[in-house]
């Protein structure tokens, strides 16, 4: 079963029909279809863009990427063996083909001729399979193991490809590797060397000052002449909002993200400046540890869930820009979403009806929260707090700072504010947030049903039976899991008028991340 890029834009090889049932798929991705088509952009100038992410415990490894600073970082600097396309699509990229077995449990890529490290280095197959082994293994700590978890073997045929065994079939593999921690970086000694600071994207690093800025030069031998027009791109971590959207307003930036949506009708109406608002898989929740008291009674997790009013939040913190969630990441944008499960409400009787199951009369609980986890994330545990109070639930607000936010209250604090910004499919973020043992599973949640299905489906290459695992899997999150996701939210950004820019992707903020490839001056 061969599979190449984009067959068709929109309904070609997206990650809807990536296995149609095991029929044969056969594209042109080696003579370039899939890569995003041309457009008259001129090259030049230093883009400037300030965002609302980045810290100063920051590194280069790719397995420690947390944010949407180092998103852009390692969409910039790196190459990666497949993209998601502006239409969320998968596109080749350093693997210019790839064909699976039957089964799905085998997959080759061939790997693109003439790529070149910004040291100069030529691109093997040395550094593509020392790559993702470090993601693997009982001694990694990246936060994409259990993406890769399942391949057992890498080997390489030839001078060209490159070949991943994997245990069980996944019709979803060569979307794997358009995940941002899946950087292709140089071998050394038989392991990445990160700390070289070189990549084969689009972008040279030439300064990285965590927490403060990253600045790059053009690799002016990148593969594709088709993206990269910047001689140069300045990225600012401008945690505070105000701060940011002053050096937008001044022309300092070119761009900026995290908007105030209170504000940001009114900022849209100063001259020169053009706003942004997609719809995409993020998603703004609050995260409890299953494994800690109270917290670990699933009476008190629907209590909790009964408890928010979810329609109030979007209004008063969305503006707008987003919809309401029904605690479970599976909204409208992806292919498996359950549009039939039942909408939980805010019902502050059915939240006091499961206080009670859970032996309680009353409870109270410490939210933390700061506006680095997503914007407005202060004011949403306040109206979380208020509209609890209704229910017999006392939420103290615990307002942190914003700064180490992802290192010192996420995953660490048992009830936090988060942010996401999705997956391209349904098994990848499941597997990243929700699987047992996953590094990322912020809700410290294990429920064996959800985990044996969770297998199973990235297994089945039958349509239906693959997405009747999917609805149960999101009814399982919603029912029983320790995730209270009140909304899904637009990807709303600004950005000069002096920025050209083709059709915006909506699987990650501003773009997909990838501005610096895609952008260009006027």
């Amino acid at each position: 079963m061969k599979t190449t890029g984009n067959l068709t834009r929109g309904n070609g090889l997206s990650r809807r029909t990536l296995l149609a049932g095991g029929a044969a798929l056969t594209g042109l991705a080696a003579t370039g279809i899939g890569l995003r088509p041309a457009r008259a952009q001129q090259r030049g100038g230093t883009i400037k863009v300030a965002k609302g992410h980045g810290q100063t415990n920051d590194s280069l490894d790719p397995g420690t990427f947390i944010n949407g600073f180092t998103v852009a970082l390692s969409y910039g600097m790196h190459g990666f063996l497949t993209g998601v396309a502006t239409d969320g699509s998968l596109e080749p990229s350093l693997a210019e083909s790839w064909e699976a077995s039957p089964d799905a449990k085998s997959w080759r890529f061939k790997i693109r001729n003439g790529v070149v490290f910004h040291s100069g280095k030529p691109l093997t197959l040395e550094d593509i399979v020392v790559s993702i082994n470090h993601h693997r293994g009982d001694d990694t700590t990246s936060a994409a193991a259990p993406l890769v978890a399942g391949i057992t073997e890498i080997r390489t045929e030839g001078d060209d490809t490159v070949v991943f065994d994997l245990e069980s079939g996944n019709a979803d593999f060569p979307f794997v590797f358009t995940d941002y921690h899946l950087a292709i970086l140089p071998a050394k000694d038989g392991k990445v060397d990160w700390q070289a600071e070189d990549g084969c994207g689009p972008y040279k690093l030439v300064e990285f000052d965590p927490g403060v800025v990253a600045r790059f030069e053009r690799h002016t031998d990148d593969w594709n002449d088709q993206r990269g027009f910047f001689e140069a791109v300045e990225m600012l971590s401008v945690v505070d909002l105000n701060a940011r959207t002053t050096a937008l307003v001044s022309g300092q930036v070119h761009s900026i993200d995290k908007l105030d949506l209170k504000t940001v009708g009114l900022l849209g109406r100063r001259p020169g400046i053009k706003i942004n608002s997609l719809a995409g898989p993020q998603y703004y929740t609050f995260a409890a540890h299953t494994n800690t008291a109270p917290f670990n009674d699933v009476n008190v997790r629907q209590a909790l869930k009964h408890a928010i009013n979810r329609e109030d939040i979007v209004e008063k913190i969305l503006f707008g820009h987003g919809t309401v969630g029904n605690d479970n990441p599976i909204g409208p944008s992806y292919r498996f979403h359950n549009p039939d499960l039942p909408q939980i409400p805010f019902d502050p009787d059915k939240a006091k009806f499961h206080l009670k199951e859970a032996g309680l009369d009353g409870l109270s609980v410490t939210l933390s929260a700061a506006d680095a986890a997503f914007p407005g994330a202060v004011d949403t545990a306040v109206l979380y707090q208020d509209s609890a109070k209704a229910a017999g639930l006392n939420i103290e607000v615990n307002r942190v700072p914003n700064d180490g936010y992802w290192a010192d209250v996420w995953l660490k604090h048992p009830f936090c504010a988060v942010y996401w910004g999705g997956r391209p499919t349904e098994d990848q973020i499941f597997s990243t947030a929700y699987a047992e043992g996953a590094a990322w599973n912020e809700t410290k949640w294990s429920n064996a049903r959800f985990n044996e299905l969770l297998v199973a489906a990235r297994a089945e290459l039958d349509e239906e039976k693959r997405r009747a695992m999917y609805f149960e899997m999101q009814e399982l999150v919603t029912m029983d899991g320790g995730t209270v996701l009140p909304m899904f939210a637009n990807y709303v950004f600004a950005n000069s008028d002096k920025i050209v820019h083709g059709e915006m992707a909506s699987n990650y903020d501003v773009d997909g991340e990838r501005w610096m490839e895609r952008w260009s001056f006027a």
